[in-house]
C-alpha cells in the first residue's frame, strides 16, 4: 500500500476501496486530452500544431532558448524538439543560430513571423479554449489548482 493512512486508501490504485473519480491523474489526464483536442482543432485552421504551439509560447515567454531547454520545458525528446525547431525554422518562424558563448550550443528565437503567430494564436485560444476551460473559476482557485500540479510535476521529477 502506498499510503499510510486509511483515509488516502480510495486514492491508490491497489487498494480495494479506490475510486477512480477520486483519483487526480484520471482527471489530469482527462484535462490534458480534452485539452489537447481542443488545442489542435483550434490551431489547425491558424496552420499550427501542440507541438509548435509549445515550442513558440515557450520562446515567447522566455526569449531565445537553446534547444536542449526547449525539449525540457515542452517535456519532449531532444531529437523530436530539433524536428520541430528545424520545420518551424524553414516555415519562417525561428531563427537558428549557434550559441556566441559554445558553439556546440543551437540557439533558438522567434522571427518577427514567429511573435505574430503567437499574438494570433493566443488571440484566438483565448475565446475558443481558455475562456472556455476557466468559466466560474476564480483567480484564487486557479492559482491553487497550478499550485498543486506544480506539486505534483515536482514530486514525479524527484529521483
Amino acid at each position: 500500500m502506498v499510503f499510510h493512512s486509511s483515509k488516502l486508501e480510495k486514492y491508490s490504485p491497489s487498494s480495494q476501496f479506490f475510486d477512480i473519480n477520486e483519483f487526480p491523474f484520471y482527471w489530469i489526464a482527462r484535462v490534458n486530452a480534452l485539452y489537447s483536442h481542443e488545442m489542435e482543432k483550434t490551431l489547425k485552421p491558424l496552420g499550427m500544431d501542440i507541438a509548435r504551439w509549445r515550442v513558440a509560447v515557450l520562446l515567447s515567454v522566455y526569449g531565445a532558448l537553446s534547444i536542449s531547454d526547449i525539449a525540457e520545458h515542452a517535456i519532449g525528446k531532444l531529437p523530436t524538439m530539433t524536428k520541430i525547431v528545424y520545420r518551424m525554422r524553414d516555415a519562417g518562424l525561428v531563427e537558428v543560430n549557434a550559441s556566441e558563448t559554445d558553439g556546440r550550443v543551437t540557439v533558438v528565437s522567434l522571427t518577427e513571423e514567429g511573435h505574430d503567430k503567437v499574438k494570433m494564436v493566443l488571440k484566438t485560444t483565448e475565446k475558443k479554449v481558455f475562456a472556455k476551460a476557466f468559466k466560474g473559476f476564480t483567480e484564487p482557485q486557479i492559482r491553487k489548482s497550478t499550485e498543486l500540479l506544480r506539486r505534483y510535476f515536482t514530486n514525479m521529477s524527484a529521483e
